[in-house]
Formats: C-alpha cells, structure tokens, sequence
C-alpha cells in the first residue's frame, strides 16, 4: 500500500489547511488534532483537543496559520514517515501514525443523491438482494425512468407529476421518493469515534455477497451547523442486505470498519472555496488481488440537490449536533461490470485495495477485510475523555 505524501497529499500538496488526526505515542499515548505544514505534522491540541472542538473556534483558519508561523506548535514528526507508519500492516509502536481526520462528530450520510446510484437502489429492491436479478430489471428501468430523472428538480412540481405518473404505472420506489421528492434521505452512518483512517482495512460483513465501495465527499459541519470544510469517505455498502429490506439499512451501513474517512479535512479558505468543492471531480479504482481493477470518475456537480441544502436539511432548527457533523453526500459509482459470475456484476474480494481521490481533497486508500478481522472498535467517546484528561488536555 502506497501512502507516500506524493499520492496522498490533494495536487496543490499543502497549500491549504489540511486538518488530520494522529495517534501520538507520548505517555500516555493518545489521539490529537494535527496540522500539516510542508513535509512536518504539528500537534493542534494546544488550541483544542479534540477536532470536534477545533472546528468550533472562530477565525480557525487565521488562528492556525499564526500559531504555526510563531514557531507555537510542538512537531509529530515527518509527514512521508507518519503516513508509512499508518498502513493497516505496518504500524510501529511509539511512532505516530494517521487516524480518520474526526473524533466526537455525528458521522450521518445523504442517500440517493444521484440518478444513476438512485436507479441501482431501485434495482436492489426490485432484485431482493439477488445479484442475479439485476441485469434485467437495470435494462427495463432504464428505459422507463432513466431519461425523465436526469434533469428533474427533488421536490419540484414537475417531480410531484412524474410521481404521480409512477404510482400509476406500478413503477414508484421509496428510493425514487427520497431521490426526487422534496425530502432527502439522511441517516446515520456509523458510530462517533467509529470511522477508520486512510492506510486502514475496512469492513463487510462474511455473510455479504453483493457489495461495493461508495466513493464520496463528506461535509464537515461544526457545531453551529457552518460548513467548514470537506473529506473524502468510503460509505461501504452490502447491497445484498439493503436490496431484501430498506429496514435493514443500519444493518447494511454501520458496522466494523464500515466508515472510512480521510484522509484529512481540507478547510475552507481562500485556496478551497465552495466553488471549487462543488466542481471536485471524484476518482475511484478498485484493485484485486486476482488482478481484477475498476476504475471511475464522476463530478461531484452531477449531484441532484445542493450541498447547502443537504446541510441545511440535516442540521436545522428540528435537528442539532453539539459535536458537529460529518455528511457523506452520496455517490454516482455503482459498478455493474462483471467479476465472477456473467450478469451478477460487481461484488468486493477480501484484499481488494480501494483508492478514492480528488485533486483537492487528496487520496483515501483503504484494503477490505471481513468486519469480524477487521481490528476491533475500542477506543469511544469514553476512552477519549479519559485519555484527555490522563494527558492534561481537559
């Protein structure tokens, strides 16, 4: 696994605010906000000690950019040397290595945000979950519905009518509702303090035979509910398991390892506006241990409500999230290519390398295993509280 600086770092390397999450081995060891600055890592927790905390500071940009240039910030260590350490095989005790960039955040995300994932859903439903059903269920809906949806407005008059058309034709979907009608789909994720890091394995569940990685930007929202910056994330999912019942959603969505994130938050500031966010173009590559490789790119612009209104639909006067929030927008990667059986498309081989990237955000590289040997979850909220205050820093 390659986590060098030159495949990690977004194109512009550190031009921006890059804000990570190290494992510091200093006694007691334990978990800090970092920055990065050139080819070094600084430690953040002298201005808050946890990244949910940091984020809630005003002028947060301005405030790093002049601790780091008086020289205040205590060094981890060498950027190239952490990133090593922080491959799933090949951490080092007492080196620092790279956690995912969160900690007490709500980890949430927005489902069926673009039509072509929106249709896969639909397909999973109308399959049950069988991967042999799919082909020919894809092929007759899209040609039904495909065309209509790709210009249509979520929540629009015109959205209301195609509704109405469906229902009348057998064809209507409750992915098809949160998909086009006036309310989006936002559900929880995972766990606070669940998500694993980039270099780190994620997880699928054993009994899983139809599943694929979900590459996407994730929101980061602060306590207030002000976007401030964005991530990169892997929204693993088993379509087998949400295909038999959309009941079993946080059965398909939240378990060991199942959340990635990574692999730093980019702030927004005058090199990373949300211009350029909404214009990050999204890159994925999956690579086998059989030599089998996929590959894909989709713009994050193709999506079919505002980023601003995800955000707004999530933390809002009825909805609050006192530690900030984390919100995968969703994805257009579905595979169907083929690997394996002819017509069952795409499903996950344990050792699969999965790299998500965008120029701007940086690469997050992570191996699947299954969710049962995968490292188990230890470290919560609880151990937090008690290492902060063990290391001073409450």
């Amino acid at each position: 696994m390659n986590l060098s600086p030159d495949v990690i770092l977004p194109d512009d390397q550190t031009a921006g605010l890059l804000i990570g999450r190290a494992w510091l081995p200093d006694t007691p060891a334990g978990p800090s906000p970092v920055v990065l600055a050139d080819d070094a890592v600084y430690d953040l927790s002298t201005l808050a000690p946890t990244v949910s905390a940091l984020l809630d500071l005003e002028e947060l940009s301005e405030r790093i950019r002049a601790t780091l240039q008086g020289g205040k910030l205590p060094a981890v260590g060498m950027l190239d040397a952490i990133l090593a350490n922080s491959a799933w095989d090949a951490q080092h005790e007492g080196t620092a290595f790279f956690l995912a960039p969160c900690d007490l955040q709500a980890l949430r995300a927005s489902g069926v945000t673009f039509v072509d994932s929106m249709l896969e859903r639909v397909i999973e439903e109308q399959a049950k979950g069988d991967p042999a059903q799919a082909e020919a269920i894809r092929d007759g809906l899209a040609a039904e519905v495909g065309a209509k949806l790709a210009d249509l407005r979520p929540g629009s008059p015109e959205a209301a009518k195609l509704k109405e058309s469906l229902i009348e034709r057998g064809l209507w979907s409750q992915y098809l509702e949160v998909g086009i009608g006036p309310d989006a789909e936002i559900f929880t994720k995972s766990q606070p303090m669940s998500a694993v890091g980039c270099g780190a394995e994620i997880g699928i569940l054993a009994s899983s035979v139809w599943n694929n990685p979900e590459p996407e930007v994730a929101l980061v929202l602060n306590s207030r509910g002000k976007i401030v910056g964005a991530t990169l994330g892997n929204d693993v999912n088993l379509r087998d398991v949400e295909g038999r019942s959309a009941l079993l959603l946080g059965r398909a969505k939240d378990n060991n390892a199942s959340c990635a994130l990574g692999p730093f938050i980019r702030l927004l500031d005058e090199t990373f506006d949300m211009e350029r966010l909404r214009n990050t173009v999204i890159e994925v590559e999956i690579a086998g241990k059989d030599g089998f490789s996929i590959s894909d790119t989709y713009p994050l612009s193709a999506i079919s409500r505002s980023l601003e209104d995800l955000a707004g639909q999530a933390h809002n006067a009825d909805h609050q999230y006192p530690d900030g929030l984390v919100l995968f927008l969703g994805t257009m990667f579905a595979p169907i290519q083929d690997r394996g059986v002819a017509g069952e498309g795409f499903t996950h081989k344990l050792g699969d390398t999965v790299t998500i990237r965008s120029k701007e955000l940086g690469a997050l590289i992570n191996r699947v295993n299954h969710c049962d040997k995968v490292a188990p979850w230890t470290f919560g909220s609880t151990a937090l509280m008690q290492n902060l205050a063990a290391r001073g820093l409450l």
